[in-house]
């Protein structure tokens, strides 16, 4: 089993993401770090609580991590996409653990630290919260195996801008600084999460299965693909969160590049795009695997049969 922390800004994907690594046989999920970027750093951590209770994987560990950018005001939340409470405005039950009262950057260097070279990053929010451990513990670019960022559009239009995709723009200047920082990182961006799409019908059998868990994720995603259809006209929502998790648990599902990118920090038209070296001759060296390809529809199977059960 591959040792996994997952730093999350808990809205509707990112919930997603969570049912997939717990119930993968594949991943060892050492903790839920939460982060600002949909919602407030509280309300992913409260969602994150409720969303692992629902699941019945409580014994795994809630880490509270940043609150706000390193250097800019906080930006305003995705209500539009993932509702006023983040999950699509759906009634969980008050959650009755607790996170830990450690901050989710100490989380990261201590599991880096005792387990090095086994623990892979996946982030799923701003990557405020590994910048913050890199700054803290520059060795840790060397004690985790990998780390893997949903985030980032390098070949195709943005989402929160026309060049810069959510959790990149949420703080560009940290993500800046771990593509800089020397850790292995594979960005899974939207160059390839706009392919994967769960539909109407994939919600109407989770509906069918009649589970408590399988209608709330039903519920929450329905709100999701409304947003999407308001906006994009896309018949369905796009899998962002689930696919970074896949690319851990099979690697196979994409097809990634090395490359050299850059994160604009400038505040102008361009800020928070991510800028992918393609040249023949780059200037500098790559710094990062860039997923430009991946199989759809491989991936949206195994991720229908994983994100409710526990199968091999």
């Amino acid at each position: 089993m591959k040792k996994v922390i997952i730093d999350v800004d808990t809205g509707i994907d990112d919930a997603l993401a969570l049912s997939y690594a717990v119930h993968s046989p594949a991943l060892e999920v050492l903790g839920v770090t939460t982060t600002f970027g949909n919602i407030a750093v509280e309300e992913a951590t409260r969602n994150t609580l409720q969303i692992l209770e629902l699941l019945g994987a409580s014994q795994i560990p809630v880490y509270p991590g940043a609150s706000r950018p390193l250097f800019r005001e906080l930006k305003e939340k995705a209500k539009l996409f993932h509702g006023e409470n983040g999950l699509g405005n759906i009634e969980l039950d008050r959650p009755q653990t607790a996170a830990k009262d450690v901050r989710a950057s100490s989380f990261m260097i201590a599991q880096a630290k005792q387990h090095p070279g086994e623990v892979t990053i996946i982030t799923v929010g701003s990557l405020t919260n590994l910048a913050a451990a890199i700054m803290a513990e520059p060795k840790l670019v060397d004690l985790v195996e990998r780390v893997v960022v949903m985030g980032g559009a390098v070949t195709v239009p943005g989402n929160r801008t026309p060049v810069a995709e959510a959790n990149i723009c949420a703080a560009p200047e940290a993500a800046s600084l771990v593509f800089q920082s020397g850790i292995p990182v594979t960005l899974v961006g939207l160059d390839v999460t706009m392919q994967t799409l769960l539909t109407r019908e994939h919600l109407q059998a989770w509906r069918e299965l009649g589970t408590h868990v399988s209608r709330s994720f039903a519920d929450m995603c329905e709100f999701y693909m409304n947003a999407y259809a308001q906006v994009g006209n896309v018949k369905g929502c796009a899998l962002h969160d689930p696919l970074a998790v896949g690319v851990v648990i099979d690697p196979t599902f994409v097809k990634a590049t090395p490359m050299h990118v850059a994160v604009d920090t400038s505040g102008g038209p361009s800020d928070a795009r991510t800028i992918g070296d393609r040249r023949k001759q780059p200037a500098a060296a790559p710094n990062v695997e860039v997923c430009l390809e991946v199989d759809q529809e491989r991936f949206v199977t195994h991720f229908l049969q994983h994100v409710f059960s526990r199968q091999k």
